[in-house]
């Protein structure tokens, strides 16, 4: 029996050491055999030694002493045979491993392929784990490329992280500007400014849409109507009321943004579907406004399935050459705080901060006494609370918002 012979080859802490883990999975052996590869793996992670049958067969059944008299006897039989069994020679047993090894894996992209077939999954990201988890070791073959690190490249790379430079002079100064493969995720408490943050980016003068990017604009908390709103007083510098009264500027001002972008109403999209669209669109920045709400909720751990998200929208950035703006909320932790920080990103421990490549969190100077002046406070912070671009700056901006035009300026 092929396998019993696979078994009695492990034993030997050198092959066993070579072939472990995601090389040699358990579903490689039968439902019998694979419980005595599981108390194989026991034995050599807390013994790190070489096995003898006969002591695999005794931690076996120390290990497994509920058994019914049958099941022992089973047992029993196949340790018999397996202390018959001649070790394999590696030669050999590399190659059994590595046919058994391939039959796996293909029997799990089958599955996954009639899961597409039945229409039960309408997303890559599964097919995209299980090559992501299993490349190296079906692939040991390597021809590697090293990376350019001459002068040259470097300052091209360097440059061409910063393809779309930012509109607020204070924000551009430190981060000079984002581009494709990167997702940044923008935080901030309930009508502090956040559609009008993303519209002043991409629609304000010298924005994103200004300097040609082609936007896509997802929104599921507000309808596009209203956000499109932001988008036209941003673009033409004038508020509704004035645009009204100055329609033929309004326009001249906005038609050139507005053919750049492109606004859709995505409630009740999934991240699947964001990945569809980008992938049908092309856009280069993409304002996921909010990016919470196309989480699949796979867990009851709000934190989990934020993660998954979020690793699945920066899997999207890197393969479709798009920058994604992350839209969030902060938690009532940062109510009131003018210095928030990545642990009060809303339902999220690490996992979805730990993504980004750039985290903004927009906080406001706190409400001490409800008067008009208070509510009309248009101070507005910019805490850069992760930045893995150019040269790595984190502090805090000062800017001020234009509310009834859509603008953050510096």
């Amino acid at each position: 029996m092929m396998e019993l012979a696979l078994i009695r080859t492990l034993m030997n802490k050198e092959f066993y050491d070579n072939n472990k883990g995601i090389r040699c999975p358990d579903e490689l052996f039968s439902k019998d055999v694979r419980k005595m590869k599981q108390t194989l793996d026991y034995a050599m992670t807390t013994y790190e030694r070489s096995l003898t049958a006969s002591e695999l067969e005794a931690l076996f059944f120390a290990n497994n002493s509920t058994m019914t008299t049958a099941t022992k006897q089973v047992y029993t039989d196949l340790f018999k045979r397996i202390a018959r069994e001649q070790p394999m020679n590696q030669d050999i047993a590399d190659e059994v491993l590595s046919k058994l090894f391939q039959q796996v894996l293909g029997n799990q992209v089958a599955n996954i392929g009639f899961d597409y077939v039945n229409g039960s999954l309408d997303s890559l990201e599964p097919l995209r784990n299980l090559v992501k988890k299993y490349q190296d070791d079906f692939t040991p073959n390597l021809n590697i490329e090293f990376g350019d690190i001459t002068i040259d490249h470097l300052l091209k790379a360097n440059a061409i992280q910063s393809q779309w430079k930012f509109n607020i002079p204070s924000l551009s100064r430190q981060v000079e500007g984002i581009s494709g493969g990167h997702l940044v995720i923008v935080g901030a408490r309930p009508n502090t400014g956040k559609t009008s943050f993303h519209a002043s980016l991409l629609g304000a003068p010298d924005g994103f849409a200004s300097q040609g990017a082609k936007c896509l604009i997802l929104c599921n908390e507000e309808s596009y109507e209203r956000v499109g709103a932001r988008y036209l007083s941003a673009a033409s510098s004038l508020s509704m009321e004035e645009v009204k009264g100055n329609y033929a500027l309004a326009a001249t001002r906005y038609e050139p943004v507005r053919e750049q972008i492109n606004l859709y109403d995505s409630t009740g999209k999934d991240m699947a579907w964001v990945e569809a669209i980008i992938k049908a669109y092309r856009p280069d920045i993409v304002v996921l406004d909010m990016g919470d709400k196309f989480a699949v909720k796979s867990s009851d751990k709000s934190d989990v399935y934020l993660k998954n998200a979020a690793i699945h929208a920066r899997n999207i950035a890197k393969q479709y050459d798009c920058a994604i703006i992350w839209m969030s909320q902060l938690s009532a932790a940062a109510e009131g705080m003018v210095n928030p920080d990545q642990s009060m990103l809303e339902g999220s421990k690490t996992g979805k901060a730990a993504e980004a490549d750039l985290m903004v969190l927009i906080s406001k100077n706190p409400v001490l006494v409800d008067t008009a002046d208070d509510a009309d406070d248009s101070q507005r912070y910019l805490v850069i609370a992760k930045n893995k671009l150019q040269g790595g700056w984190h502090g805090k901006i000062t800017c001020t918002l234009d509310g009834a035009r859509s603008q953050y300026l510096a």
